[in-house]
């Protein structure tokens, strides 16, 4: 008994995409247990791996190793290699899948895609720090989403450090004439786009397996980005093919711990935990880069972790009570 049990609690620390056969049989998937602190470990390893994604993109986008990519081309790696991914590990493990909810998915896929077109299209007209920072605002999005899509309830503590968090994000802004240009309306489409998306995921969470939704996403994405593709198809040399391959392992990856974070908090408790990405990309970009983040960086992702650690600390007296 005391063997099973321990088996049982290293599954859940991996976070496995795929869970028991029966499990996934049954017409609704059964939620997850809610647990807060795993579901901001997970998350903290998604972000990592997607400021690994928003790193191999700008060397792929410059001419470092061949002639400079689209974004649409980039995006489109992104799709094809992650999908392949799951393909793969569908084959081997043949996971029982029900029925997709197709309108879902469909939503969902959509709203990622746009967001992603719209953060690299207000790249083309405002620096990138600002457009970064614009789109990093997509928690707080998340957050107020939540409230109509999926009736959760945000009390004053969450409000207070989605606040925090976007005080963070404004500090980081580095507000100037040129911040607000109309082009800086796209990165905030972007930011509402992703924000909106992360509440679809809750929903599918609640009703199919982690492993069906990012197989089934990632079908999708695909084949809205083949479309795009065909304008702007360059032939990549053999680093960029691997850097792209790069992408859509990482991007596996970071999906695989979110959607299963998701699938063990409420939105609105994950969402703002998203901002360390803007951390792992910082040291990033000291080790690749040798750029040091100067002090307005420092004073905006420090105040976006003390919004993050205030909720994760609130969150977890919360569990506490409701356990005693």
């Amino acid at each position: 008994m005391a063997l099973t049990q321990r088996v049982q609690q290293y599954q859940s620390v991996l976070c496995l995409a795929w869970p028991p056969k029966q499990a996934q049989s049954s017409k609704v998937y059964s939620a997850k247990p809610h647990n807060p602190a795993l579901a901001a470990t997970l998350i903290a390893i998604a972000c990592a791996f997607i400021a690994y994604t928003t790193l191999a993109a700008k060397t792929l986008a410059s001419a470092q190793f061949g002639s400079p990519m689209n974004p649409f081309q980039i995006v489109f790696g992104r799709y094809l290699f992650a999908f392949l991914i799951f393909t793969t590990a569908a084959v081997l493990l043949r996971p029982s899948l029900d029925r997709p909810h197709v309108p879902l998915h469909l939503t969902r896929t959509l709203a990622g895609w746009a967001g992603v077109v719209l953060m690299f299209a207000s790249v083309a007209y405002i620096p990138l720090a600002d457009a970064t920072a614009i789109s990093f605002l997509n928690p707080v999005f998340g957050m107020i989403f939540a409230i109509p899509l999926l009736g959760e309830k945000v009390g004053k503590w969450r409000w207070m450090a989605a606040g925090i968090a976007f005080i963070g994000a404004l500090i980081l802004l580095r507000p100037t004439p040129d911040s607000f240009q109309p082009a800086a309306l796209l990165a905030l489409g972007a930011a509402f786009a992703l924000g909106f998306e992360l509440n679809i995921m809750k929903m599918l969470t609640r009703r199919e397996n982690p492993f069906a939704i990012l197989l089934f996403n990632n079908a999708v994405g695909v084949i809205i980005s083949s479309v795009a593709l065909l304008w702007v198809w360059i032939s990549p040399t053999g680093i960029q093919w691997v850097l792209m391959a790069s992408i859509g392992c990482a991007m596996a990856v970071a999906q695989t711990c979110f959607v299963n974070a998701m699938a063990r908090a409420d939105a609105s408790f994950v969402a703002p935990f998203s901002y360390g990405t803007l951390i792992f990309a910082a040291v990033y970009d000291i080790v690749f880069y040798d750029v040091v983040p100067d002090a307005v960086t420092i004073l905006g992702a420090s105040i976006i972790i003390a919004g993050a650690l205030l909720l994760a600390w609130r969150e977890g007296r919360k569990v506490t009570r409701q356990a005693d």
